[in-house]
């Protein structure tokens, strides 16, 4: 098949929605299929390359930090692509490409499928100063996307009950998306590991909680803070692996609570490449983030062996078990317990890191590939059904 995926965001940026696609595309690549990828440039011009089409677009930070929104006057790929004429276009992104998306199905006679990534109602404080308001802006929003697609692909039965309370009328699918096992299984070498940990200042001993992701609000770091605080002098270090906007807010907010290095380390941005080793830097995972569609830097850990503390959440239902590979928590108490309990027995860790690896086989890549080409095949079904004459459907004219 030739499959058109679109998104807003493409690499080098790192983020859900970007791992998703790359691992779709290397995935759908290695079956045989022709894949195509149309995105946003990074500036004001577009450029073309092994088959990325990236369309020049403006910045939009004043929405969110790092939108960019598409120049509409750049769009030149359009045409190429339309005469390429793909069986499938796969949307990531609910903004600038999918109205771009939109227009290549349409054109081509093609199923437009399109997966729901991201809770934009626990991002409302960016856009919107009334809450309600907007999550009712969110819901119609999201209806009125979905109603311009063929299928629609939901990372977690979180978000397929959350679109279902929406009132989208479009056929669901719950798709994990997957991620290359063996990239995050395999072990680093004790020396390149040893190395790391110097440079960033971890002490020999201490027992490292990661945390890997956009240091953004909705994440709720501050709690991840506090819990170290309240640690004390342990031989603990809470290693923040990542930047995003609120890095110096959350550096004043460390530096509030009697909190340096190495009791915390912000490492910053770290680059695609490194982020396995930076998992084998860990000890246990921790995470207190409330807005998680699937939260794949959850499965990473996994496959890398580390038992998990986490908020909990919908989309960690069968995945974080309490006492088996780690825990969920609802409250401070519950995750200050958890997380002395596993302090303080490096073989319950051991155990759980173990049960954390046999959890994320679950979440392969070529799962994820298989289901979502069943599903592009399900809808081109569907799409030349309705395409073809009434007469052709078993209807007849009338008065026959």
């Amino acid at each position: 098949m030739r499959i058109l995926l679109t998104s807003d965001t493409y690499a080098p940026a790192v983020n859900g929605v970007v791992t998703s696609l790359l691992t779709l595309r290397r995935e759908l690549t290695r079956r045989g299929h022709e894949v195509r990828v149309l995105t946003l440039s990074g500036e004001g011009h577009g450029w073309q390359a092994d088959g990325v089409y990236a369309v020049g677009s403006l910045d939009a930070g004043r929405i969110y930090p790092g939108a960019r929104l598409m120049a509409p006057a750049l769009s030149s790929p359009m045409g190429q692509l339309i005469a390429w004429c793909p069986d499938v276009v796969h949307s990531q992104c609910e903004f600038s490409t999918f109205g771009m998306a939109r227009r290549i199905a349409k054109a081509c006679h093609a199923p437009l499928v399109h997966t729901y990534h991201t809770v934009y109602e626990d991002y409302t404080h960016y856009f919107s100063p009334s809450r309600r308001w907007g999550r009712a802006m969110v819901r119609w929003f999201t209806r009125a996307v979905t109603a311009r697609t063929d299928a629609v692909i939901a990372p977690t039965e979180k978000v397929r009950r959350l679109l279902e309370g929406y009132g989208v009328k479009k056929p669901v699918r719950v798709i994990p998306t997957g991620i290359d096992l063996d990239r995050f299984a395999a072990a680093p070498a004790p020396a390149l590991v040893q190395a790391r940990r110097a440079a960033l200042g971890i002490p020999d001993g201490h027992t490292v909680l990661l945390f890997v992701g956009r240091l953004a609000r909705e994440k709720s770091i501050d709690e991840l803070l506090e819990s170290r605080a309240a640690l004390g002098a342990a031989p603990v270090t809470l290693l923040l692996a990542g930047g995003g906007p609120d890095e110096p807010r959350l550096r004043r907010k460390a530096a509030s609570l009697g909190l340096s290095a190495p009791a915390v380390v912000f490492a910053g941005m770290v680059s695609p490449a490194e982020v396995p080793l930076y998992y084998h830097l860990g000890d246990v995972f921790v995470s207190a983030s409330r807005s998680e569609t699937q939260g794949l830097t959850y499965i990473e850990a996994m496959a890398a062996g580390l038992p998990l503390i986490c908020r909990a959440d919908p989309c960690l239902e069968g995945v974080v078990t309490g006492g088996v590979n780690g825990w969920q928590y609802d409250t401070s108490t519950g995750r200050d317990t958890a997380l002395t309990a596993l302090l303080a027995d490096p073989g319950m860790r051991r155990a759980m890191g173990r049960q954390s690896a046999r959890t994320a086989e679950q979440f392969s890549a070529q799962q994820f590939a298989l289901r979502v080409e069943a599903l592009y095949r399900e809808a081109c079904l569907a799409k030349a059904a309705d395409s073809r004459p009434l007469f052709g459907r078993g209807l007849v004219p009338a008065g026959r």
